[in-house]
């Protein structure tokens, strides 16, 4: 909406302050500064509200406004003066208002920093949250223009307006003054303020797809009149699935007199129907989707899953009519699914929903599933089915113009009936928000991943979300930083949730193989090794082994305190007549079932060939089986992880594997653990277990996080570095960005305690051997020409030079060989000590945020990509995790005999680098090149900082809607 002439011209209609949010039950609104052109909307709204809540808001009776009260109210500068209004169905529901004041609490202007905030809501919409919502967003508007405290009168008796003021987490004061309550709040960021901020936002969002997952009444528009086509396929997967709920068919071209349809009633259009409808399928073609949105917003309509293609898929006039789709849904409070959408199902034995083209409902269990692809989709659907998995919910959301994976996690965080999500994604719309959401779900339930478009970099159809430059490598491991259970395919997906949803974490990585092939069991040792778990040797129980000696194995393998995981292998054992017997795969489960359930709580997976029956039947829950253990309280890690050594994974592996926690189990009902995951080969099976037993670390990692140091003594200057960066960057700084010099990038980091060995230039043998001595020999002669930069292969460097006589030798060789000083631009630095050449880095990404990055110099970092990252802010144990996680990590240990190096140092450097970063956004990226990390200290002799006006965070502003 664009302002009007009468509105002040040197302050443009921040367009930038609209966002549409989710309210507490789940509904959207929009919201938006106030306007001159919303005069009628002002005068309807005000006349809507009852007298009570007229009189809370002015402290006396209040019927009507005034002329001069509309015009004050809708005519602001957006600086001194400024309203938001929440609406929906463009009518306002809601709206806040800030004057600028000064000490004695009259109109003021700039420098002034406090401002009197009032609210209205509408009563009908009042437990909706939206005073809530509207403090987060005039809160950060009043930041942007320079105010930092709120001031509100607020009577006595108006405790729901209190309550809001009290809630919001900001730093306030309290004062009873004149008959009211007197508030002053500190607008600044808390700690408190951003937990309720995001506590807010994922009770919200979660309800949001709550409603979606769980209507109590269906309408399917565009049922077809006639047997087949996608609405009429829809309304039969319905009924045929059990929906518990109302189900209606509506399509505008039925006859006057069909009043039903396969059993349902039939309807022309939503008006028809005497009860509100919670969900809408829409399967009509694209161009008439906007007459069923507005027949669904205009009656009551919660929610829409649009199955209509023809949007972003089609090109950029489809990019538009999907844009156009989302703005009118949400301007109605609906939240889509799709559109070009395959459908949702909800297995919910209170709700039996099955609004999807999928032909068969899945058996009830407890993965949910959320795709971007419908024939991603489908494949899992079936892989599931066939591997006897149940699911709890599934989304698969087409264009996901709307509801997107974040809003699965918020939902899956919160339901009960899910105990492991899986996601197919094709790109991370808020990469930030996923990070913080896995991280958060992770930590009671697991999240298995699989990221399409790895090394694409495409975006589904119509997104303008932003492209990470950083490899997928990077992408992986800041993913598992976070918890997420990053697979590469969709049959690992597969593979990795059945063993999660149906088996209790391992405690650690010891694995005890038992079977009735020697082979397979060999196959099934190496492929554990392979994946960096510690395999005791394989038991094998000879091809005539009974299902009774495998329930006995299983029994003894379980109970043996030394490992903490079950592999069993099995082929068709050798009967009586000598003749190999494919068996009944019942028997065999239900002895390994019954040893499972009578032994501790430990996972068990079994690899099987050609055994029918096997894996349905261990598939099958037992409602029969003894009550089992599970791990429900993590053990916790040390302090610190281990340094690592020529055999690092086997020591890391054992150490993980001794950890234990007295207590840590309690008694569960048997179900979850009755399912044992089988699988056609032993690289599949070892592949789940070793994911399984890298999230169990992660989860026992993050019962106690590590701390983020604040370094709060005279080595951090954070003041004096914001100044530098001011200065560096200028009144009108370039958005592109500038490096800065040696001595700038120096200084900067000077301030967070980061000394960098200083150089001088050295044009010419004269000025070399000035610099040298006032360095002090020995010293290095260095090229900074952007070809050799950090080559000593390549005579870019020259080291230990002892004297004037070495130094003019020297660079007489640089010159000769390698150009003249005018291109190699050659520096005198004074040597460090010997160690280990490493580099460090920080950059800012657009999709993932800050990254702090090791790995050591030259070719292990440049050449085979063995560099480490993590998400900025980093934590002490982050940083010590970073430098023990690269495959080159034994060498700062002290590999093949040599000294180790002061890696306390190095971890305190990463937390110095990353703490600057997280401080001064303006920091767009810093490379530390190279750190020479010796026993005893270390010498950071290169140094490249690149400052930028900040890029937008929006994962700290007010929680808003993303608009693709």
């Amino acid at each position: 909406m664009e302002p009007t002439p009468e509105q002040s011209p040197h302050h443009a209609y921040p367009d930038h302050w609209e966002a549409d949010v989710v309210l507490r039950d789940g509904g959207t609104a929009r919201i938006r500064p106030i306007t001159t052109d919303d005069a009628e909307r002002l005068v309807s709204f005000y006349e809507q509200v009852s007298d009570e809540s007229k009189y809370y808001r002015f402290f006396a009776p209040y019927p009507r406004l005034s002329d001069r009260d509309v015009h004050r109210f809708t005519h602001h500068d957006y600086v001194d003066r400024v309203g938001l209004a929440v609406t929906t169905g463009g009518e306002f529901i809601g709206t806040v208002r800030y004057d600028r004041i000064n000490d004695q609490g009259r109109p003021a202007s700039a420098p002034a920093d406090e401002a009197e905030v009032a609210f209205l809501v509408q009563d009908a919409h009042q437990g909706r949250g939206v005073a809530s919502a509207l403090l987060e967003h005039i809160a950060a508007v009043a930041r942007e223009r320079g105010i930092r405290r709120f001031a509100a009168e607020v009577l006595p008796a108006n405790n729901k307006m209190i309550k809001v003021f009290r809630d919001a987490g900001y730093t306030q004061q309290r004062s009873f003054e004149d008959g009211s309550v007197h508030l002053t709040l500190d607008l600044e960021p808390t700690e408190k303020s951003l937990a309720v901020q995001r506590g807010r936002e994922q009770r919200a969002e979660a309800r949001s797809v709550q409603r979606l997952l769980a209507p109590g009444s269906v309408a399917v528009i565009g049922t077809g009149r006639t047997p087949g086509g996608v609405g009429r396929t829809v309304l039969r997967n319905l009924l045929a699935a059990g929906f518990t709920g109302r189900t209606y068919a509506v399509n505008r071209a039925f006859d006057e007199g069909l009043t039903t349809l396969d059993g349902v009633p039939a309807h022309r259009s939503l008006g028809e129907i005497d009860e509100q409808v919670d969900l809408a399928v829409i399967a009509v073609p694209a161009h008439r989707v906007p007459e069923a949105v507005a027949d669904c917003g205009e009656h009551g309509v919660q929610g829409l899953v649009v199955l209509s293609a023809g949007y972003a898929e089609q090109g950029s006039a489809g990019r538009e009519l999907q844009r156009e789709l989302v703005r009118q849904a949400r301007s109605y409070g609906m939240r889509i699914i799709g559109p070009n959408a395959f459908g949702i199902i909800n297995t919910a034995e209170s709700v039996r929903l099955n609004a999807s083209l999928a032909p068969e409902s899945p058996a009830r269990g407890s993965i949910g599933l959320f795709t971007q692809s419908g024939a991603i989709g489908i494949a899992l659907l079936s892989g599931l089915h066939r591997r006897g998995a149940g699911l709890s919910s599934f989304i698969s959301a087409g264009n996901r113009a709307d509801v997107s994976g974040n809003d699965f996690l918020q939902y899956s965080f919160e339901d009960q009936d899910t105990d492991v999500a899986l996601l197919y994604l094709e790109s991370l719309g808020n990469p930030r928000k996923f990070t913080r959401l896995a991280r958060r779900t992770g930590a009671v339930k697991p999240v298995v991943v699989v990221k399409g478009a790895r090394h694409s970099g495409t975006n589904p159809p119509g997104h303008a979300v932003p492209v990470s430059r950083i490899p997928d490598a990077t992408v992986s491991a800041l993913m598992r930083q976070a918890g997420v259970i990053r697979v590469d395919t969709v049959t690992e997906m597969v593979d990795a949730g059945l063993l999660l949803a149906g088996q209790p974490l391992p405690a650690g990585p010891r694995v005890a193989i038992l079977g009735n092939s020697e082979s397979l069991g060999l196959l099934t040792y190496d492929a554990c090794l392979a994946e960096g778990l510690r395999p005791r040797p394989p038991v094998d129980l000879t091809t005539g082994a009974s299902p009774q000696d495998f329930r006995d194995a299983l029994a003894e393998a379980l109970a043996d305190g030394t490992c903490d995981a079950v592999i069993v292998t099995a082929i068709p054992w050798v009967g009586e007549n000598g003749e190999a017997e494919t068996g009944d795969g019942e028997v065999l489960a239900a002895a390994l079932r019954g040893a499972a359930a009578g032994g501790p709580a430990k996972p068990v997976a079994v690899v099987h060939v050609e055994i029918g029956g096997l894996a349905e039947a261990l598939a099958a829950a037992s409602s029969t089986a003894a009550p089992r253990t599970r791990p429900t309280t993590l053990a916790a890690q040390p302090s610190g992880p281990p340094a690592p050594t020529e055999n690092a994974p086997q020591e890391a592996a054992e150490a993980a594997g001794a950890e234990r926690t007295a207590g840590a189990e309690e008694a569960e009902p048997p179900a979850p653990a009755g399912r044992i995951p089988a699988y056609p080969a032993a690289e599949r099976a070892v592949r789940a277990m070793a994911e399984a037993v890298k999230y169990a670390q992660w989860r026992r990692q993050a019962a106690t996080p590590g701390k983020v140091p604040e370094f709060l003594d005279e080595t951090t200057d954070e003041p004096g570095a914001a100044a530098l960066i001011d200065t560096l960057l200028g009144a009108t700084p370039d958005p592109r960005g500038r490096p800065l010099t040696h001595d700038e990038a120096r200084e900067l980091l000077g301030r967070y305690g980061i000394p960098v060995r200083p150089t001088l230039p050295a044009p010419d043998p004269d000025a070399a051997v000035a610099a040298a001595a006032r360095l002090g020999y020995p010293v290095a002669l260095k090229t900074t020409a952007p070809h050799l930069r950090h080559r000593a292969d390549l005579g870019g460097v020259r080291l230990d030079l002892a004297d004037e006589d070495a130094l003019r030798r020297a660079y007489g060789e640089f010159t000769e060989l390698l150009g003249k000083p005018a291109e190699l631009l050659p520096v005198v630095q004074s040597m460090a000590p010997r160690g280990v050449d490493t580099v460090v880095r920080a950059s800012i990404d657009a999709a993932a945020g800050a990254i702090l990055s090791f790995g050591l110099a030259g070719a292990p970092s440049e050449l085979l990509g063995d560099t480490a990252h993590r998400l900025v802010p980093a934590t002490d144990r982050d940083a010590a995790e970073l430098i023990r996680s690269i495959k080159a990590a034994p060498v700062l240990f002290g590999w093949r005999g040599s000294a180790p190096v002061d890696t306390p140092a190095l971890e305190e450097l990463l937390l110095r680098l990353s703490r600057l970063v997280d401080d001064h956004p303006e920091v767009v990226s810093v490379a530390l090149e190279p750190v020479v990390v010796a026993p005893h200290g270390l010498t950071v002799l290169g140094a490249g900082v690149r400052l930028a006006p900040p890029p937008p965070r929006g994962d700290l502003g007010p929680r808003r809607l993303p608009n693709y």
